[in-house]
């Protein structure tokens, strides 16, 4: 039996690590294929619309007048433009509070026939956003209420 060199021992160790390397991250590309949530606009979704069962999610801005309350009282349906295409959305469950019209959203589901079917809203809202809360505060009383609450001295 032939000993190797260190040079070469070193080289060979390398070339192994390396293989380990890639083999653990198609592993993990592989295992979490399925798992990668899509963002798509309206648009995209009426050019080429995803496979039913995958999850995916649709942002954009909710149209003026297309929120309508549904019969059984917990499901809403709304229309959501990205300013080139629309699509409908119909999602159950309770309604984030900065839900409006005109405002972005981000609804997390997969398509049905013809309708987004949401599992998840989540409301966007612009840089000057204040709780409601802190709304009628002077910028000291709610830097005070700030601190109280998180333990974080104000500047």
């Amino acid at each position: 039996m032939t000993m190797l060199k260190a040079k070469h021992q070193r080289l060979v160790l390398v070339v192994i690590a390396l293989v380990v390397l890639i083999g653990a991250g198609l592993l993990a590309a592989w295992g979490l294929r399925s798992e990668a949530n899509y963002f798509y606009t309206p648009s995209q979704i009426v050019a080429d619309p995803p496979e039913k069962t995958r999850l995916v999610r649709l942002g954009g801005m909710v149209q003026t007048g297309s929120i309508a309350q549904q019969a059984d009282g917990v499901s809403i349906r709304f229309v959501v433009s990205d300013g080139e295409a629309s699509m409908p959305v119909q999602f159950t469950g309770i309604v984030p509070d900065l839900f409006v019209e005109n405002s972005g959203v981000v609804a997390e589901g997969r398509m049905g026939d013809g309708t987004f079917m949401a599992e998840t809203l989540l409301a966007k809202h612009d840089e000057n956003y204040v709780p409601r809360e802190l709304q009628d505060m002077t910028e000291h009383q709610a830097q005070q209420v700030v601190a109280e609450t998180t333990g974080i001295s104000p500047k």
